[in-house]
């Protein structure tokens, strides 16, 4: 996939023109744009803190002079730390959601994918940013990852992993979710989240478990009665893949069936089209571990679109998460202000959207290396281009 080309960093400095400033006038010494560059560039380039992101910066400093006015020269440490705890999180994202909107569509030369696309939504808690000097247990993010072409949508912050119920809401207000499927884990199968969902045009495939206790035993109960006689009473789409390498041999099975009339609580559920059944088979090292997952859906019986939401669910937790722990050592942060903290975290994913983006060869961890070593290709990303 091509990304939409911006000729320099002047292309990302558009974004922020309606950006507002959070300081006060008074001794307003670096302008807001040239501070915002420099932590985007300074991330990429492998700092993860305003210290690390000021001695980057004097570093590049003749480099950063062809594009920013730096009117008082590089500013300090202090400095961005103060405008990036000050910063609104949500105008900050907004900033950049019309770019990674165009990322997601295909926009800049390549076609878009016929695949309806996906948009999983799961939390991730950052382990070392408790503060408990103020009573504060570590911040949780909600992130909405836009599954197939590996670009961060979106992130709400809260202190509590149980407040994912009410932070889904508000990010599912930040992102775009028409013509796509949304897949959350059982923590958001909630009602007004599915109809927030169908609301936006989208639709919807929710993990069950004990949170919708009736629901959840229903589904689970209508699956194990029709498994008995192989679902010859009832519509049933059904797939079967195989995997296996590196010592371990995966099956997993799909079901998917119309939602029955006398499923408890059906008419809640706004949009609810069908059920769904998935079974993952693994054994390694002649060690087998089996799971069952159960699904609602607003989507049509297709079983291989149930499948690939399945699937692709879980490249938040693979490819996100992990590459946020791996290449950022995020679980590791000790950062204590919970809005420097989120925003921070934003420009984590932000930059790994960028890593993804890159049409280059070579893995994620040395395309961050070879932007701190390399202007040139620090460009690259930042231009989505490949020399």
């Amino acid at each position: 996939m091509s990304m939409a080309v911006v000729p320099d960093v002047r292309g990302i400095i558009e974004q922020f023109k309606r950006l507002p400033d959070p300081r006060s006038t008074i001794n307003r010494r670096h302008l807001l744009v040239d501070i915002i560059v420099i932590s985007i560039c300074g991330v990429l380039g492998g700092a993860d803190g305003p210290e690390a992101i000021a001695e980057w910066a004097k570093t590049k400093k003749q480099w950063l002079r062809k594009y920013l006015k730096l009117p008082n020269g590089i500013p300090s440490h202090d400095t961005i730390g103060r405008v990036l705890e000050r910063l609104q999180p949500a105008a900050f994202q907004e900033c950049f959601a019309a770019w990674l909107e165009t990322l997601q569509t295909g926009d800049g030369g390549s076609e878009p994918s016929a695949q309806q696309r996906q948009v999983s939504i799961d939390g991730k808690t950052l382990r070392r940013s408790h503060d408990r000097r103020h009573g504060l247990g570590p911040l949780h993010l909600v992130s909405a990852w836009a599954t197939q072409k590996g670009i961060s949508l979106g992130q709400v912050a809260t202190e509590e992993k149980s407040n994912e119920i009410t932070a889904i809401p508000a990010l599912l207000e930040r992102i775009d979710v028409s013509d796509a499927v949304v897949t959350i884990d059982a923590m958001g199968c909630q009602k007004d989240i599915a109809e927030k969902i169908i609301e936006g045009d989208g639709d919807y495939v929710l993990a069950l478990k004990g949170n919708q206790g009736t629901l959840h035993a229903a589904v689970e109960a209508y699956f194990s009665q029709h498994l008995e006689n192989d679902f010859a009473d009832v519509k049933v789409s059904r797939l079967t893949t195989k995997e296996k390498g590196h010592g371990r041999k995966e099956q997993r099975y799909y079901f998917q069936l119309p939602v029955p009339a006398d499923l408890p609580g059906r008419r809640d559920w706004r949009g609810l089209r069908t059920i769904g059944m998935a079974i993952r088979v693994c054994e390694v090292n002649g060690q087998e571990t089996s799971e069952v997952r159960h699904y609602i859906c607003s989507t049509k019986r297709n079983i291989k679109q149930f499948a690939a939401a399945v699937r692709g669910h879980w490249s938040i937790e693979n490819t996100l998460h992990w590459s946020l722990d791996v290449m950022f050592r995020e679980d590791e942060s000790r950062t204590r202000g919970r809005r420097i903290a989120d925003n921070l975290a934003w420009i984590r994913r932000l930059v790994l959207t960028l890593l993804k983006q890159h049409p280059g060869k070579g893995s994620l961890v040395m395309k961050r290396r070879k932007a701190g070593w390399s202007v040139d290709f620090l460009m690259e990303l930042l231009t989505g281009t490949s020399s």
